[in-house]
């Protein structure tokens, strides 16, 4: 598991960590926000734009269009990084 800072403010609040679990035998990566108390599973052979789209829409329900576009953005890298 690996433990990245977001460092996103949301209404007076730091969104802190988000953690990332690469499951190779199913693979797949869970990326959890705490804090935001939101979570998702993304596949590899999910396509990139795919992917984005999903986690903003999802983000974006869960705080604002700003936040989760910031975190998207985020997002995406660190997955593509593993």
């Amino acid at each position: 598991m690996k433990f990245r800072m977001a460092n996103i403010d949301y209404e007076g609040r730091k969104v802190g960590q988000v953690y990332l679990h690469e499951n190779k035998k199913e693979e797949t990566t869970l990326i959890a926000i705490p804090d935001l108390e939101w979570s998702t599973v993304v596949s590899y052979e999910e396509e990139i734009e795919e992917m984005k789209m999903r986690v903003f829409a999802s983000l974006k329900e869960r705080t604002n269009e700003e936040v989760g576009r910031e975190m998207t953005a985020k997002i995406n890298y660190w997955v593509r990084e593993m």
